[in-house]
């Protein structure tokens, strides 16, 4: 049996029911082999993924008072998408605690990131279970708060140029202007510099080594600056 005694220590949490710890931990291959109903992880993984975005939805809209909904729920995403909880589950060392079949061992599947990440969603589950939500709340932001460090300004948005129109036409029929301000540097290592404007009036500048580029971190400036600016009655 694997040695969760240890991994309890890793993970900073001691669990009153470590049944709770061993379900989260076996996968649903298990149940597939032996051929006959047996408890595995798939609903705590449902509970698990709900606490997460709670929990994570909180603290977003707390840290973040000037976002409105569509930047924070690109933050929420990137913070719970499958390749994030994936490398929660590998740096949590869940993979060699896996409770698996057979088959699932042979193909790999301590190291599948799927599996991983369901594990992952499965312990937060299971801590919930266990301690409550404060417990569960505890170690989420225990896990995620180095993720939290780098989303101070929710640097994070696809489409940097979208946002910004979007926000400014809320209150204006008219679309923000870009202007190329300058392009310095050899052929092969061109900087530009852009201008974005609005009514007239300059939001920021943002530098790239493409007009594109320029122009998305001029909008994200934008952005950031108005987001920063008090509501005005």
């Amino acid at each position: 049996m694997s040695d969760l005694a240890a991994l309890q220590e890793k993970l900073g949490y001691t669990f009153r029911a470590e049944s709770q710890l061993q379900l989260a931990l076996t996968h649903p291959s298990v149940a597939h082999e032996q051929g006959e109903p047996v408890q595995q992880n798939q609903r705590l993984e449902f509970l698990g993924d709900a606490v997460l975005q709670l929990v994570l939805t909180r603290e977003l809209y707390e840290k973040f008072p000037e976002y409105e909904e569509g930047p924070l729920t690109k933050a929420r995403a990137k913070l719970v998408n499958r390749r994030a909880l994936a490398v929660h589950g590998r740096m949590a060392g869940l993979g060699e605690h896996l409770v698996l079949s057979r088959g699932e061992e042979l193909h790999g599947g301590r190291e599948r990131s799927s599996a991983l990440a369901d594990a992952f969603e499965a312990l937060v589950g299971a801590v919930f279970l266990d301690g409550g939500y404060e417990a569960a709340r505890e170690f989420i932001l225990r896990e995620f708060g180095h993720a939290f460090g780098e989303l101070s300004h929710l640097p994070i948005l696809d489409n940097p140029k979208g946002e910004l129109q979007e926000l400014l036409q809320s209150a204006s029929a008219e679309a923000p202007q870009y202007q190329v301000a300058s392009a310095t540097g050899p052929d092969h290592d061109r900087m530009f510099e852009c201008i974005v404007r609005h009514a007239g009036v300059e939001l920021a500048r943002g530098q790239g080594k493409s007009k594109k580029a320029a122009e998305s971190e001029a909008a994200l400036a934008a952005l950031k600056k108005l987001r920063e600016q008090p509501a005005t009655a």
